[in-house]
């Protein structure tokens, strides 16, 4: 395993977008606001649809371009999917915010949309339904994410792939454990409802 090139990923991964976006466009540090989560769902919470909008193609690319660039130079699927887990790594335990981030579900559709790209298409379809239905963008998250393992093992991706995959979404559940908790509750905000901060 080239550990350059998984530094390299976990660096391009806890690049903060939603930090730096919507301290830019409003002046707000988004980890102030509702869930103190930097993701795109908080984000839209802080800054509005625009500014969320851009956070979830910048997670997503970020997630996209390293595992690209290391493909692109030759690398290894192995070293191709370390790469990938240390981008969702950074994007949900960033250095520059004390290890603070995001959920990992963006990001991981990008590195996923290079390394499994039928399986991610399939789980996102699954995540937009699920919210379009519920509302709820965490139940729309946590779901697809577990679709995700079944789907590359059903498309036959490599076993290595296969457990990223089971990492990740080991990953996103774990950050997702307050929101499980509120569903459970029933106190969950659904996608538009005002949040408290």
């Amino acid at each position: 395993m080239n550990t350059s090139l998984v530094l390299l990923g976990y660096i391009v991964g806890s690049i903060p977008f939603g930090f730096l976006l919507t301290w830019k466009s409003s002046g707000i540090d988004v980890r102030k606001i509702g869930s103190g989560n930097v993701g795109a769902t908080n984000t839209l919470r802080a800054a509005g649809r625009l500014t969320a909008l851009a956070v979830m193609m910048l997670d997503a690319a970020k997630g996209v371009a390293p595992v690209l660039v290391v493909e692109r130079m030759g690398a290894s699927d192995m070293n191709c999917a370390a790469v990938g887990l240390a981008t969702i790594i950074g994007h949900i335990y960033p250095v520059w915010l004390r290890f603070r981030g995001g959920k990992g579900v963006a990001t991981t559709a990008g590195v996923f949309g290079v390394l499994a790209p039928i399986a991610v298409a399939a789980a996102a379809g699954l995540f937009f339904v699920l919210v379009w239905r519920t509302r709820y963008v965490s139940v729309g998250s946590i779901v697809a994410s577990i679709a995700l393992v079944p789907l590359t093992y059903l498309i036959a991706a490599p076993l290595h792939i296969v457990v990223v995959a089971s990492f990740s979404t080991a990953l996103i559940i774990y950050r997702h454990w307050e929101n499980i908790t509120r569903l459970k509750l029933g106190i969950e905000p659904r996608l538009g409802d005002e949040v408290q901060c």
